[in-house]
């Protein structure tokens, strides 16, 4: 009997893993899906109905995913943070915050050149659809504070909030110069960003600060 226990535990327990796995499957079947149907058509033209046909399934799989455009956009930006946020910072005793900051927001870039096509249309088109630029700016927020602190920068009181504003305003900005940066090397890309955070950086406290550690407790007060 007992073994007739572990083995439906077993069963439960794969059966689990593998309704996962096809979760994880329709999730990026149906963001790469989006991410087609706005390069091709835009995101305002694009509906539901499309994304599903582009993703090869019906309308109610898609609903069970996703109930919305803006949904399907958020678990895109969240699936470029779990990208990012996937392999450590290598960190140096004495490197400054803002360095960390630099190579997580590359990191960033890196993982969105297959999509740039998809981005640059969403740029034109998204600030006509303010309840999906409204959520947007809400997970691009969310997004930037896990890039602090992944960094070893916190991200909440008064001085993480303001950092993590600042942070997506540079972001942002340099993602203007990637969509139009060509070089193999996209040194205009990172002279941007390096320029950006420079302004910033005062709000990421102290230089010393590394991932787990706790933080400078004089740095709101100097910054």
């Amino acid at each position: 009997m007992g073994k007739g226990r572990g083995s439906r535990r077993n069963a439960n327990g794969a059966g689990r893993q593998t309704s996962e796995s096809a979760a994880g499957n329709d999730r990026d079947r149906i963001i790469d899906a989006m991410l087609a149907g706005i390069a091709r058509q835009g995101w305002r033209r694009l509906s539901l109905a499309d994304i599903a046909v582009e993703a090869g399934m019906p309308v109610l799989g898609l609903y069970r995913v996703y109930q919305s455009k803006s949904a399907v956009l958020c678990g895109f930006f969240r699936r470029i943070d779990e990208a990012v946020l996937a392999n450590p910072v290598e960190t140096a005793p004495d490197e400054r915050p803002r360095d960390r900051v630099f190579d997580l927001l590359m990191r960033r870039f890196d993982a969105l050149s297959p999509h740039r096509a998809a981005l640059e249309r969403l740029g034109r088109d998204l600030p006509m659809d303010p309840l999906a630029a409204l959520a947007a700016g809400a997970s691009l927020l969310h997004s930037m504070r896990w890039m602090l602190e992944a960094a070893g920068i916190p991200g909440e009181g008064l001085a993480g909030i303001v950092a993590v504003k600042l942070t997506a305003a540079a972001y942002m900005a340099t993602l203007r110069t990637w969509l139009h940066d060509e070089s193999p090397d996209l040194a205009p890309t990172m002279a941007a960003l390096d320029r950006r955070l420079r302004g910033i950086e005062r709000w990421y406290g102290s230089p010393r600060h590394d991932p787990g550690r706790d933080p400078d407790p004089d740095a709101t007060a100097r910054a």
